[in-house]
């Protein structure tokens, strides 16, 4: 007859193995080094979470390998690494969620669903038609936006100042070749005439000396 279920006898249905104990003295079979070895970088804490593409201290491979030549720098922008957005909204959803003689500005914007930060620029573009006046004030706005806003009777307002158009270089006009020829021949009879003006003061000056 099978011994009696009792608190005293209850075990696992499956046998547990004993958690090894290291580091608990030299007699306990696991202690000194706690099977790590002796030394180096296994031998640490936290030697087992290194990131992605450690390679031991040595330089990695994205280090040792050439670097490609591009817009990496902050003076490319709006493209490479530096590189800047805007939220587009166009004209016409302006004119189906606004009514006529609201200002529309990027906190009006947000409550209407048209954007979703206000931390970031909006651009105004001239995608649909824009029958009511409107003043919108945004950080950008391109040419056909502005000529619809303000056809309509509206008014625009850049939030980070109104662009300056750069200058063209204006590059000088080459002469033809019959003008340089002239100026030419014009030069070597202005010279021939100086020259001849310097021998005639040194026949003068050599006859005062003489007499």
């Amino acid at each position: 007859m099978a011994d009696e279920l009792s608190l005293s006898s209850l075990q696992p249905a499956q046998p547990r193995k004993a958690r090894k104990r290291v580091g608990r003295g030299l007699g306990s079979g696991k202690g000194r080094y706690s099977g790590r070895g002796i030394k180096g970088q296994k031998s640490r804490a936290g030697s087992h979470k290194m990131p992605a593409g450690f390679e031991g201290g040595q330089t990695p491979l994205d280090m040792r390998l050439g670097k490609l030549r591009g817009n990496t720098s902050a003076d490319a922008m709006p493209i490479g690494p530096f590189r800047t957005y805007s939220q587009p909204v166009n004209v016409g959803l302006l004119d189906e969620r606004f009514d006529a003689g609201a200002e529309v500005t990027p906190e009006a914007l947000k409550a209407a669903r048209l954007i979703r930060k206000v931390s970031v620029d909006v651009k105004v573009l001239g995608v649909g038609e824009l029958t009511k006046s409107l003043s919108v004030s945004a950080h950008g706005f391109s040419k056909s936006a502005v000529q619809k806003i303000e056809g309509a009777g509206g008014s625009v307002t850049w939030l980070r100042g109104e662009p300056v158009e750069k200058k063209k270089k204006k590059h000088k006009a080459t002469k033809p070749a019959a003008e340089t020829e002239e100026a030419e021949e014009q030069e070597q009879v202005e010279d021939s005439r100086a020259e001849a003006a310097d021998e005639a003061r040194d026949e003068v000056t050599e006859e005062e000396k003489e007499s």
